[in-house]
């Protein structure tokens, strides 16, 4: 009993070293601003001709800049104009699939599945998927006529058309203070890394948004998120790290949030808000997670609630992102707890690699990373 003792207090010894560490960081305030930019001037835009519900789509594209390699300019752009396209393609399905609400958990697990395939095989670093899935399940759940899917699909287009400028300027600038970082070779593809895991990880971020619907949360749009940001851990240890961090500053978000759906918001302080957010949270995210991810929460809340602020419950609002919060966390660590379990790897993944041509076997590294 007494090892057992001690062993939980040093585990939570250990989680409370890690909720007070701060990480340092190199990046420079340039970065945060310009992503502040490329997310707030589409709702300035939107407020100016009092439509903010076209700004805010036009935002969700802005945030394709976070995709920004720090690598030489040639690289830097085409890595982003990939990235905005895959965000374009995918929002789109999403929207399609909102008139069919039957094949929104499939086309979930399709397009998450691939998305994390293109950015494993080519290395893309954090946030990796998470922001072009965001995109797909937010569409899933907007309210629209199928007359308007182009306009909704333009006005995303143009906000990473906006984000890919600002990410050209800022690029110009900031290479001319510090030298990028060379473009690394891409290591060999694994089947486990590249194709094993990330089926995986889009069934379980499916299985989320079918929990979702099976529990009837409305616009559970977010269940997905959580889980996937939980999901992507490198280990289990981290994967049991960034849940706590995710879930303990999601909570405090979230009285942030409902604070500031208190406030008297109108078209032209949303803006404000949303660029402030996202500053501090591009300055933060890098040197402690949970502080960050107190400022995620209302920055996704009002990205995606901003445009029916005062029409319900503030409190209502924020309870139902809570639950998504926690039931996203929860399907994550299930997936992360068999995503890394070498005998439930073995169980699935022969079978999937029975599925091979054989013509491309002799090309497939069979080994994980």
């Amino acid at each position: 009993m007494q090892s057992r003792w001690q062993r939980l207090k040093n585990l939570l010894r250990e989680q409370l070293r890690l909720l007070l560490t701060i990480n340092p960081s190199d990046r420079r305030w340039q970065m945060p601003f310009a992503a502040a930019l490329a997310t707030g001037l589409p709702l300035f835009v939107g407020a100016w001709f009092d439509r903010l519900d076209y700004g805010l789509v036009s935002s969700l594209g802005g945030l394709v800049f976070l995709y920004l390699p720090a690598t030489p300019l040639s690289h830097r752009m085409v890595t982003l104009m990939a990235c905005a396209f895959g965000m374009l393609a995918c929002y789109t399905l999403g929207l399609m699939s909102h008139f069919f609400p039957w094949t929104k958990v499939p086309v979930l697990i399709f397009i998450t599945s691939l998305v994390t395939m293109v950015c494993r095989f080519y290395r893309i670093g954090m946030p990796s998927s998470l922001f072009i899935i965001m995109a797909a399940a937010i569409g899933m759940y907007t309210p629209l006529e199928v007359m308007e899917v182009p306009l909704m699909v333009g006005l995303l287009g143009m906000g990473t058309l906006l984000a890919a400028l600002i990410a050209f300027l800022y690029s110009l600038y900031v290479l001319r203070l510090q030298a990028p970082k060379p473009v690394e070779p891409l290591p060999p593809a694994s089947f486990d890394y590249v194709v094993f895991d990330s089926i995986l990880i889009g069934v379980f971020v499916g299985l989320s948004l079918a929990l979702a619907q099976l529990l009837q949360l409305e616009k559970a749009y977010w269940v997905p998120v959580s889980c996937l940001a939980v999901i992507q851990g490198a280990s289990l240890r981290a994967v049991w790290d960034k849940q706590l961090h995710r879930v303990i500053g999601t909570g405090v978000g979230l009285l942030v949030a409902w604070g500031m759906l208190l406030m008297p918001l109108d078209k032209w302080s949303v803006p404000l808000m949303m660029m402030a957010l996202c500053f501090v949270v591009e300055t933060a995210v890098v040197r402690h997670y949970a502080f960050a991810a107190i400022f995620i929460t209302p920055l996704t809340i009002l990205l995606a609630e901003a445009a029916t602020l005062g029409q319900g419950s503030a409190s209502a609002l924020i309870e139902a992102r809570f639950y998504d919060t926690v039931l996203g966390c929860l399907v994550g660590l299930l997936g992360a707890v068999c995503l890394h379990n070498e005998a439930f790897r073995r169980l699935l993944g022969m079978p999937m690699r029975r599925l091979i041509p054989a013509r491309l076997k002799g090309q497939t590294v069979p080994t994980g990373d």
